[in-house]
C-alpha cells in the first residue's frame, strides 16, 4: 500500500467519513477528499495534515506505509508505564521469552525442509514481538535515567 493509499484509507473509514473528519482538521470535506483522493494531481495532504490525520483518528497506517516504502518498519513503545526496578526485571525476562520465541519459530519453520510462507509470517510476528520488548525496555530505562 502506497501512503498516498492509507491516507485515503484512513480518511475514508474514519467513524463518520470524511465530513466528520475534515472539520477536526480545520478544512473542508471537499478539500480532505481531494488531497485524499491517488488519482488527484493538484492538492497533497501535508505532512502536518497526515500528523494530525493520525492522531485524530488513532490510525498509524500511513506511518507504516512510509516506513515500508523506505523499507522501514515502524514499532510502537510503550510510554506510559513507569520506570522501576521490578518493571525492568519483568521486560528482561519478556526479551528473553521473545527471544526464544523467535528461536522456536525459526526451528519450526526449517524442521520439514520446507519455508512456507505462513512460516515466515510467524517467524516475523516473532521477531516483532521482540524487537518491540526490547524497544519498551529501552524506553523504561532511559525513564530511569537521570
Amino acid at each position: 500500500m502506497t501512503p498516498q493509499d492509507a491516507f485515503y484509507q484512513t480518511v475514508t473509514t474514519f467513524s463518520g467519513g470524511v465530513e466528520s473528519l475534515a472539520p477536526r482538521l480545520g478544512m473542508s470535506a471537499q478539500i480532505l477528499r481531494n488531497k485524499a483522493n491517488p488519482n488527484n494531481v493538484h492538492n497533497y495532504p501535508s505532512l502536518s495534515d497526515i500528523e494530525r490525520t493520525m492522531t485524530i483518528t488513532g490510525n498509524v497506517i500511513i506511518l507504516h506505509a512510509l516506513a515500508q516504502s523506505q523499507s522501514h518498519i515502524c514499532i510502537p513503545i510503550n510510554t506510559d508505564s513507569s520506570a522501576c526496578d521490578t518493571a525492568i526485571l519483568e521486560l528482561v525476562a519478556k526479551v528473553w521469552s521473545t527471544n526464544g520465541d523467535v528461536g522456536q519459530a525459526v526451528n519450526d519453520t526449517l524442521a520439514d525442509g520446507r519455508v512456507e510462507a505462513h512460516e515466515v509470517k510467524r517467524v516475523d510476528d516473532a521477531i516483532h514481538r521482540t524487537i518491540t520488548a526490547l524497544h519498551d525496555m529501552a524506553a523504561r530505562l532511559k525513564g530511569l535515567s537521570e
